[in-house]
């Protein structure tokens, strides 16, 4: 299973973005922006959504959650 960094990354490169077009559209620093692609912070939920909608990507791709067909109900 990925890392929500790996996956970060790897989206990022698909849509042929360099970490400053992300972390410039974002509103945030450099340092910020490259600490969550190497793992040691990750973004909170306000910056998640805003990485789904500039990267169109959904947010469980984003972090990494796959769908093992249950419901809660099912649990």
């Amino acid at each position: 299973m990925k890392k929500f960094n790996d996956k970060l990354k790897e989206v990022r490169r698909g849509k042929r973005f360099t970490q400053k077009d992300v972390y410039t559209k974002m509103g945030v620093s450099a340092n910020c922006y490259a600490s969550w692609e190497q793992g040691r912070t990750e973004p909170n939920i306000t910056n998640i959504k805003k990485l789904c909608d500039l990267l169109e990507v959904s947010a469980d791709d984003l972090l990494c959650i796959e769908d093992d067909g249950n419901t809660p109900a099912d649990k």
